[in-house]
C-alpha cells in the first residue's frame, strides 16, 4: 500500500464491478477504508469482503438509499472523507425510439444519482471541513457522442455542469469536487453489451491503440481523491487514450514509411 489515502474513509457508489471496483481496489491499495454501495448485492459483498470493507445495498436514484449509504459509512468507520459516484446505465436507443420512461431512467440514475450522492455526503464533509467528491462522467456528452446515446450524453454533460456548480458552492468548506471523463473502457459491461466488431472499431479510433482499463480510471480517481489534488476543483480529467484528439480517421503516423 502506498499510504496516499491512509485511514481515509471512501464510499464508492457503483463499486461492485467494472470501473467502480477498479477505483475501490486502487483506493484500498492506497490505504483507504472502503465502503461499497451498489444494487448488485452478491458481487458487491464479495468486492467489499476482498477489500476488507463494508457493503450497503444502494439504489443511488433514491434519496433514502443515498443517505443510508453515507450513514453506514460513518457508522462503520467513524467518518467520510471521499465519495465516488460511479453508478450509471447506458442503454443504446435512437432518440426517435426513446420512450420517456427510458429517458427518465437514464437521467435519474446517472444525473439525479450524482446530485443525491453529493447532497448526502455534504453535511458530514461540511462539518469536518474536508472532503473529496469524485464523479464518473464520460467523454460521451461533454466532448463527443454517437447515435443511440442521446439520453446518456445528456446525463453526462449534466454531470459536468453539476461538478462546476458544486465545486463553487462547497469550496468554503474544504471540499473539492471533480470528475473523470473515461473514454472506451474494457469492462464486463462493454464485453456483454458491445460486439467484438464494435470493440475493434473503438481500438482503431484510439491513438494509443487500445481500450482503457478500470485501473486507468482508478489512477486518475486516486489523484483527485488525494491531498496532491487539494488545489484542484470544478474540473474533469479526460482518460481516453487520445480518442478525442484526431480531426479525422487518417491520424496515424508511420515513421517507417516514406511520405
Amino acid at each position: 500500500m502506498t499510504g496516499r489515502l491512509k485511514d481515509r474513509v471512501a464510499l464508492v457508489i457503483g463499486g461492485a464491478r467494472g470501473i467502480g471496483e477498479g477505483i475501490a481496489t486502487r483506493f484500498f491499495e492506497a490505504g483507504a477504508k472502503i465502503v461499497i454501495a451498489d444494487r448488485e448485492e452478491a458481487v458487491g459483498r464479495e468486492t467489499a469482503r476482498r477489500l476488507q470493507g463494508h457493503f450497503v445495498t444502494t439504489d443511488i436514484s433514491q434519496k433514502a438509499d443515498a443517505d443510508r449509504a453515507v450513514s453506514e459509512a460513518v457508522g462503520k468507520f467513524g467518518g467520510l472523507d471521499i465519495i465516488v459516484q460511479n453508478a450509471g446505465i447506458f442503454p443504446w436507443t435512437l432518440i426517435e425510439n426513446i420512450e420517456p420512461e427510458e429517458w427518465d431512467a437514464v437521467l435519474t440514475i446517472n444525473l439525479r444519482g450524482t446530485f443525491l450522492a453529493a447532497r448526502a455526503a455534504l453535511p458530514i464533509m461540511k462539518a469536518r471541513k474536508y472532503g473529496r467528491m469524485v464523479f464518473t462522467s464520460s467523454i460521451t456528452g461533454p466532448r463527443v457522442t454517437s447515435p443511440g446515446h442521446g439520453h446518456y450524453s445528456a446525463s453526462k454533460a449534466g454531470i459536468n455542469g453539476f461538478i462546476k456548480a458544486a465545486a463553487l458552492e462547497f469550496s468554503g468548506y474544504g471540499i473539492t469536487v471533480n470528475g473523470i471523463e473515461p473514454g472506451n473502457i474494457l469492462t464486463e459491461g462493454i464485453k456483454l453489451h458491445r460486439s467484438a466488431a464494435y470493440i475493434k472499431s473503438m481500438e482503431d479510433a484510439i491513438p494509443l491503440g487500445r481500450l482503457g482499463t478500470p485501473r486507468d480510471i482508478a489512477n486518475a480517481a486516486l489523484f483527485l481523491a488525494s491531498d496532491e489534488a487539494s488545489y484542484i476543483t470544478g474540473t474533469t480529467i479526460i482518460v481516453d487514450g487520445g480518442q478525442t484528439l484526431p480531426e479525422g480517421k487518417d491520424f496515424r503516423i508511420h515513421p517507417d514509411q516514406s511520405s
